[in-house]
């Protein structure tokens, strides 16, 4: 999709630069085989003698999200950085790695697809942080699965697509079993699936006086997932009437038309079931031109980072947006979610970091556990996940179910006023709304 192969390796290179030095340690000679840097940035190792092992995170570092996933690696090499670069008695060095490209601004198929070859041909990966997008995991959890020399666990820090790791309403047919070829699971989430998501977003747009909605979704794995359960979650909470559910073409010029269609179907409400990536801030900017600026409009975290990416790709259109995402507030973590935010920003000038950057630690912690537990293979670090109890972890108390489903559940929800995200609620919806 790029003009040549040579500015796909210039911008990857380019970009796995720009994470800062202060979470970066020096590359060095190691008996462990660094992977490509047409995707990878330098193997990066401080401890002693060389490394054994190397983890690599697998996200976008192009795009919308560049902010926000950089970030979320160099978090992931801070706690590297606080194991003394050890999973028990095994060393371990990092690779930073981008499964996107510039053309695309946001992941792309053959990126992940060629990644996730490359730590499986790679006998010294043993384990991954990824991916970002539930779409690009859909790609590489299988191959991944049956890599030679065992399956390669993966922790994903944002993957919230229930297909991934279970059945049922807002999934295809075939998941989740079309993932794991071996007949064994290999991939673990720390983050809430959109079931609880959509649930959540029900019940919040409910609570705003939301009645007639329009659900527009992005096309893709999350946005059509999302989308799906909500409208599944609004039927259920009562009193919500979805008044057209269709997507929007990220390759439009224009969305007028549709916000045209939204304002004739009679509806008060939008809900964009979708990535900010795929030209939301266009979509934003005509919905507000043709709907108004006191129209109700909500979107799932699929536009966050909200600072570094919804609010700069829409400007003022943004204002009056109601963003959920799994989890809490930086803020109101607790003990070593407390320190550990305290340390890591320290380490970045003072600045605090977004949610999902906690997430990704939290991942780095899960999967460094399971290696650590393991005898140094890869499919028994990818068995050690399941079954995993954290106590006192970054995110507080969880473990990792069976299906690789973690027993996390609050949903936060902001709002964009002047230019600038705020904290409104959190909100853990009842099972009985979700199963």
């Amino acid at each position: 999709m790029l003009r040549t192969r040579a500015l796909v390796a210039l911008v990857a290179v380019v970009v796995l630069a720009a994470i800062p030095a202060t979470s970066l340690g020096k590359s060095g000679k190691s008996g462990a085989s660094p992977l490509p840097a047409s995707a990878c940035g330098p193997l990066q190792y401080k401890g002693s003698g060389s490394p054994d092992k190397i983890i690599a995170s697998d996200l976008p570092l192009q795009g919308a999200n560049r902010a926000l996933t950089t970030e979320m690696a160099a978090a992931v090499q801070f706690i590297l950085s606080q194991h003394g670069w050890k999973a028990g008695d095994i060393k371990i060095g990092f690779q930073s790695c981008d499964d996107s490209t510039a053309s695309a601004g946001s992941w792309d198929s053959a990126k992940c697809t060629s990644n996730a070859r490359s730590y499986a041909n790679n006998s010294d990966v043993i384990g991954v942080v990824g991916t970002f997008n539930s779409g690009c995991a859909k790609l590489e959890i299988p191959i991944l699965n049956r890599a030679s020399g065992g399956s390669i666990p993966i922790v994903s820090p944002s993957n919230t697509y229930p297909g991934l790791t279970l059945g049922g309403p807002g999934t295809s047919k075939g998941e989740p079993n079309v993932y794991y070829p071996t007949g064994k699971r290999n991939y673990a989430r720390v983050v809430w699936t959109d079931r609880f998501q959509g649930a959540a977003n029900a019940l919040f747009v409910k609570e705003k006086g939301a009645k007639k909605i329009f659900v527009l979704n992005d096309k893709e794995t999350y946005g059509i997932g999302i989308a799906t359960l909500f409208r599944r979650a609004a039927g259920k909470v009562g009193g919500l009437s979805i008044v057209g559910f269709q997507a929007w073409d990220k390759g439009a010029t224009s969305y007028e038309s549709l916000a045209s269609k939204i304002k004739g179907s009679g509806a008060d409400t939008v809900f964009l079931g979708g990535i900010v990536c795929n030209n939301g801030g266009k979509l934003l900017k005509d919905l507000r031109k043709v709907l108004g600026a006191s129209f109700k409009i909500f979107g799932p975290d699929g536009w966050t980072p909200i600072q570094d990416a919804t609010i700069k790709l829409a400007g003022p259109a943004a204002n009056g947006m109601y963003i959920s995402q799994p989890g809490i507030p930086i803020n109101k973590l607790s003990g070593a979610g407390k320190k550990w935010a305290a340390a890591f920003a320290k380490s970045r000038g003072g600045k605090q970091p977004d949610p999902y950057t906690a997430y990704a630690a939290q991942a780095a912690e899960v999967l460094l556990t399971a290696i650590g537990k393991s005898d140094g293979s890869r499919g028994d670090a990818a068995s050690k996940m399941f079954g995993t109890k954290i106590k006192n972890g970054i995110l507080g108390n969880f473990s990792i179910d069976k299906n690789g489903d973690t027993t996390l559940g609050t949903v936060t929800f902001w709002v964009v006023r002047n230019g600038k995200p705020f904290v409104v609620k959190t909100i853990t919806p009842k099972l009985s709304l979700v199963s």
